[in-house]
């Protein structure tokens, strides 16, 4: 393993603001998992409803952090959502062809006599 060494900022009155910033966001992620992992304990403790009121609010905190990330998920969701539409269409007419088949194998074996068995 390697470690490497990071370098200390040479003035601190730079990095005060932006460690305020990260320090908050910290704050809020660190809230947003704990409420998750409530959520998860209440529901594993026979309590679903309490468990998913407490497991939403923290999937609304960790939306509040992660706006942009966010954003950029309900942007892609339409492309996604026409993704799987095509792939859908795909598998209905494979089924189709395979129904198809299976009804004239049907047809097939219907017309043949059946062999008739030796005493």
């Amino acid at each position: 393993m390697v470690v490497v060494p990071l370098a200390k900022p040479a003035d601190a009155s730079n990095t005060a603001p932006s460690a305020r910033g990260a320090c908050s966001m910290s704050w809020v992620s660190i809230a947003a998992a704990g409420t998750l992992a409530a959520g998860g304990a209440l529901i594993l403790c026979g309590k679903p409803r309490a468990g998913l009121v407490t497991a939403a609010s923290g999937t609304a905190l960790i939306m509040l952090d992660q706006q942009e990330t966010v954003s950029r998920w309900w942007n892609a969701l339409p492309g996604y959502l026409a993704d799987i539409q095509d792939m859908l269409g795909r598998v209905q007419t494979a089924v189709d062809d395979i129904s198809a088949q299976r009804e004239r194998l049907n047809r097939l074996l219907a017309k043949q006599p059946r062999p008739v068995a030796a005493p």
